[in-house]
């Protein structure tokens, strides 16, 4: 029989897997990404020093908290230390799932003007019943995220549709929900304060102006295969 340590070891294993998709003893450091635009390429729905600050500051510091609670986590295991393993967990997820989920975020955006393909038309039109619709109820559910979280259109691999869900603070949507993620939208008061003040409402409605309908379409498509 297992004992009860290594029973909660493979749980902890099983969390860090499921979470970055590799075990805690040979997961890699992570990289800042660099942005695909200008920081100013958006204005004037999202203004440079918006982009500059939450590029260079928040996400690099969770890239950077990610890597030095990795490093702790390395050490616990291999130390065997289950309790510091566990006490790891919180910060691995918040920081690593704040890495993610701004990574999938700077490619949703784009200056350019697109239009979703007709496999991701089809599917939007069939979940929601028009692009519209679907603007309407995601931007609802993300002007209704109490305190900082994500906003998502994710794919259900099991029920093969699209799906509308919220995230708290840096939950990433895959680990948390099982959908895989194709579109966030970012609601924490980082992301728009510096040039909405407080009117969430306002920056949600804006975005759909510069959303890469192209990253959209490739990662339903990515999804399906």
């Amino acid at each position: 029989m297992l004992s009860l340590r290594n029973v909660a070891a493979s749980a902890v294993k099983r969390n860090t897997i499921k979470l970055f998709g590799t075990s805690s003893q040979c997961a890699q450091k992570s990289t800042l990404p660099e942005l695909p635009y200008e920081y100013s390429a958006l204005e004037p729905v999202i203004s440079r020093d918006i982009m500059t600050l939450h590029h260079q500051k928040h996400h690099a510091a969770y890239v950077t908290n990610y890597n030095a609670t990795l490093e702790k986590l390395q050490a616990a295991v291999s130390k065997n230390d289950l309790s510091a393993q566990i006490q790891l967990q919180p910060a691995l997820k918040f920081n690593g799932g704040g890495h993610v989920n701004h990574s999938i975020f700077w490619q949703n955006l784009t200056p350019d003007t697109t239009k979703p393909d007709a496999s991701l038309e089809e599917a939007l039109k069939l979940r929601f019943g028009s692009i519209e619709n679907f603007k309407n109820e995601i931007s609802t559910k993300a002007v209704g995220v109490q305190g900082s979280g994500w906003a998502w259109l994710g794919y259900d691999k099991t029920s093969k549709s699209l799906q509308i869900a919220t995230c708290a603070n840096q939950d990433p949507l895959q680990a948390t929900t099982g959908l895989i993620p194709l579109f966030g939208i970012d609601v924490w008061e980082h992301a728009y304060y510096l040039q909405y003040k407080n009117v969430r409402a306002d920056y949600v409605k804006a975005i759909f102006d510069v959303i890469n309908w192209n990253d959209v379409s490739k990662r339903l498509a990515a999804a399906k295969s």
